[in-house]
């Protein structure tokens, strides 16, 4: 496929002159040549300016669960809107869907909504600080819980000389130095460390903040035992145990990761997959936390609870509770798993799977990575290659390799065989253009 990006690359000239990258958000910004815009989106594939068609494998980062352009969630989004916007106070749609998540997840025993996954995360730990009266949390290393400061620190390890911890640095400028002293980092998997940290300093740990499939980091998975352990260690030193399903909520279950795993978080977030991509975030957990909101915690917001976003939600979530859309997306990544073992069998190359069948990471080991470390200790060049003639063969993965495919339910047939055969030929490609460097016997 011979991909053009003429107009693209055109208008990156003129947006850059007046936005920052020429985008809206940093993560859109793949080059000054590379850098892509959207003309239009319909269920799994999108159009760019230079009427490329892709089938996309990101999805908004998850959000679009049902596809581009879905009929019915737009429609009721229609509806909301003419209930009449932003009024600065309530609707009885908040209590609508409030009831079908409380339904969905059974730790949602009270419920508020944001515009954003980082508004969530952000009013629950404000709330898990309050009901504690502590200051710090546990985080763990790789995990993403949106952009703000107490979130917004990373783990270099590209001079790391797998002596000691490496280094706990600021994710970006501006985040002040002093927040650092809060966080707790531990990898994830490892029981024994996180209890160490919880017997040395609970005293002073409010909530443990997790994403139990780290959704930008490859889909690294918790372990259930490690989840388990979490939940009692956190039981047993005071700790508010506060689950980020932003990602995974109502995506690979109707119960999110809660139900997977079988364990129930004392404080909850979830927004990508609510409303199908229009804007809105969740903060639910149990009444006994969630009752300090209007008690002591403040939380709020203008476009909170927006009417239109409100009718998408209630729309999208009776489709996810009701119907067999989770079944057949999951389905469609088992056999696009199975499409790519196949591929990268028959060449020999090492690889593995992380995650969910929804949102899958793919690995070029044959032993998936357990935490951060091992992933940040492996080769992924190969990946990031790859990815560069996915995207000139219609196929639009993230091109870095963090994170996650997100598979939705509007992925048919015909995506699954232009995605393989795309992939086909760009392994072929970057097998070609690395030498035998990443050929083993598989």
């Amino acid at each position: 496929m011979a991909r053009k990006l003429t107009k693209s690359n055109a208008h990156f000239k003129r947006a850059v002159k007046r936005l920052p990258l020429g985008v809206a958000s940093n993560f859109r910004y793949w080059g000054d040549d590379r850098t892509i815009y959207v003309k239009s989106g319909m269920g799994a594939r999108i159009t760019d300016l230079d009427d490329n068609n892709y089938v996309d494998y990101r999805m908004g980062y998850g959000p679009a669960i049902l596809g581009y352009a879905h009929p019915e969630v737009d429609q009721a989004a229609r509806e909301g809107m003419a209930v009449g916007g932003v009024f600065a106070l309530s609707t009885e749609r908040e209590l609508t869907v409030a009831d079908r998540i409380s339904k969905m997840v059974p730790a949602a025993e009270l419920v508020r909504f944001s515009n954003s996954g980082t508004e969530a995360v952000m009013a629950g730990l404000r709330l898990a600080r309050a009901y504690t009266g502590k200051d710090d949390y546990v985080i763990l290393e790789g995990s993403y819980h949106g952009l703000f400061d107490a979130a917004m620190w990373f783990t270099p390890m590209d001079k790391w000389s797998q002596v000691g911890d490496p280094e706990v640095k600021p994710y970006s400028e501006g985040v002040p130095i002093s927040t650092r002293s809060f966080a707790h980092f531990v990898q994830a998997n490892d029981a024994n460390q996180l209890e160490d940290v919880f017997k040395r300093h609970s005293s002073r740990i409010a909530c443990m903040l997790i994403e139990p499939i780290m959704g930008n980091c490859l889909g690294i998975a918790a372990e259930p035992e490690y989840l388990r352990a979490a939940r009692e260690l956190c039981d047993k030193h005071g700790v508010v145990l506060l689950i980020d399903e932003v990602k995974t909520g109502f995506r690979v279950a109707r119960g999110g990761v809660q139900e997977l795993y079988g364990v129930n978080a004392d404080l909850c977030t979830f927004a990508k997959a609510v409303a199908n991509g229009y804007p809105i975030s969740v903060l639910a957990g149990r009444e006994e936390i969630m009752r300090k909101i209007g008690k002591g915690v403040a939380h709020g917001g203008t476009y909170t609870a927006h009417s239109i976003s409100l009718a998408a939600a209630e729309k999208c979530l009776q489709i996810l509770d009701e119907t067999d859309a989770l079944e057949r997306i999951a389905d469609y990544g088992t056999r696009l798993r199975n499409g790519m073992r196949t591929v990268l069998g028959a060449r020999g190359i090492a690889h593995s799977f992380v995650g969910h069948p929804s949102m899958s990471g793919l690995y070029f080991a044959h032993e998936p990575p357990r935490n951060y470390r091992d992933w940040k200790g492996s080769d992924y060049s190969f990946y990031d290659a790859m990815a560069q003639v996915l995207h000139d063969e219609g196929v639009l993965c993230e091109p870095d390799s963090r994170e996650p495919w997100f598979v939705s339910a509007a992925h048919d047939a015909s995506c699954l065989t232009d995605t393989l055969k795309a992939f086909e030929i760009a392994v072929d490609a970057t097998l070609k253009a690395s030498g035998a460097s990443h050929k083993v016997t598989a």
